[in-house]
């Protein structure tokens, strides 16, 4: 049967069918996960990689956390209701997800400012070495956070910025560190963490990870590929919401003599105490900075809940499922139309989504947004596709091309309300 079989084994274009597609979402082991997300009738949602949707569950719990714990307990339920360790019990559970330990992940802050933390404390447990190693067309906010961590340091910092697959080549004995992100952004490109960062080892350099765009999406194992440090967002996959609070990732090895620069009261080992001379917490605890988004954390955790249910082998099966069809859907279409595929054909080189060319690659996806079928663009010309397996159906993967076949064939496009540039794009 179509979805229980190897994933990559599917029939010819000419053989599938709308039928196909709704015995595969039939056959689908995650389709219960569906049921538990806000998602309107009519609505297909290909933008989990960006921001991912909102979990029913988190409702309820933002009614609890905001009327009871906050509007009756007050101040007290920092205690009462264990605010406190929020960075830590979610850590916790996210530990399980990215293939860490427990004390090894924490839940703090943004993305960017957890890159600067790290990037910054790896130049410290590295001195001596002056390089860091990254790709171009890297995230921007990676890539302007190195340069921040360069100019604050000082110009003794070089930053070299090579294509992925040549990484390897441009790592010596002056790299201090290697920053990538494991799933790429536009491209949806997934990268060999195990080997890169064995290469980066046996050079001598520490290895960072950006998990933000594989994070609930695909397997990830960061003691099993040794990986340093990693940092990693909680708004997509991991459906913690707009602005949900990121965590980070330390190593065992690199916790006691790991120093990061932004020493605020939550990283003190007794911020009660009041002191006014800094002293470090022992633990991942170092890591943190300010106080913690309370409410926005708790929403996360939801989230997080929701993954740690959730069995990673078939996770990857449904995602690769997902996008092996996807691609031979729009096969017609790149003939037809000029799209061009921007994502690996290969496997186990692809993330959890699909990207594609088109110089018209804006107005095509607000005219498929038009029809309620959400996707997003990234400039100048990338069409994203993110299947998130607990709640994209196969069928969304049918429908999502007929509809894109017939706004091409009419043109639709090209109308002045598709072309006009919203601020996100």
């Amino acid at each position: 049967m179509p979805f229980n079989s190897t994933p990559l084994s599917i029939p010819t274009h000419a053989e599938l069918s709308e039928a196909y597609f709704v015995e595969c979402d039939k056959q689908d082991s995650l389709a219960s996960f569906r049921g538990l997300f806000e998602l309107a009738d009519g609505l297909i949602y290909l933008n989990g990689n960006s921001l991912g949707v909102l979990p029913t569950a988190a409702k309820t719990r933002m009614q609890e956390v905001i009327s009871t714990e906050w509007g009756t307990g007050l101040i007290r339920s920092w205690n009462t209701h264990s605010w406190i360790n929020l960075p830590q019990r979610i850590g916790g559970k996210l530990a399980k997800i990215v293939g860490a330990k427990e004390h090894e992940v924490i839940v703090c802050d943004s993305t960017s400012i957890n890159l600067f933390k790290l990037a910054a404390a790896a130049i410290k447990l590295n001195p001596g070495r002056t390089k860091i190693v990254t790709e171009p067309g890297n995230f921007p906010t990676d890539l302007y956070i190195l340069n921040g961590v360069k100019n604050f340091i000082g110009q003794q910092i070089e930053i070299v910025t090579v294509p992925s697959h040549e990484i390897t080549q441009h790592i010596d004995s002056d790299t201090a560190l290697v920053c990538l992100t494991h799933v790429h952004y536009k491209s949806g490109t997934m990268l060999d963490m195990a080997a890169i960062t064995k290469a980066a080892h046996d050079q001598g350099a520490l290895m960072m990870w950006d998990l933000s765009h594989s994070t609930g999406a695909v397997p990830v194992d960061l003691n099993k590929a040794h990986a340093d440090l990693a940092v990693g967002c909680g708004y997509k996959y991991l459906n913690g919401g707009p602005g949900a609070p990121a965590f980070l990732y330390v190593a065992e090895q690199h916790i006691e003599k790991l120093q990061q620069p932004l020493t605020g009261w939550f990283g003190h080992a007794n911020a009660f105490a009041m002191s006014d001379d800094y002293e470090a917490a022992s633990g991942i605890e170092k890591t943190l900075c300010g106080t913690t988004p309370v409410i926005a954390a708790s929403a996360l955790e939801v989230g997080v809940d929701i993954m740690c249910q959730v069995n990673f082998a078939q996770l990857r099966e449904k995602s690769l499922s997902l996008s092996e069809h996807f691609i031979k859907l729009m096969e017609p279409l790149c003939e037809k139309y000029g799209f061009e595929l921007a994502t690996p054909l290969e496997p186990s080189q692809r993330g959890s989504q699909v990207s594609y060319k088109h110089s018209e690659g804006y107005a095509i996806m607000q005219a498929l947004i038009h029809q309620n079928i959400i996707g997003d663009f990234r400039a100048p010309e990338i069409l994203r596709f993110g299947f998130a397996p607990l709640y994209v159906q196969f069928i969304d993967l049918w429908n999502t091309v007929q509809a894109l076949d017939t706004i091409m064939r009419n043109e639709t496009w090209n109308r002045p309300e598709f072309k006009t540039r919203s601020k996100v794009t």
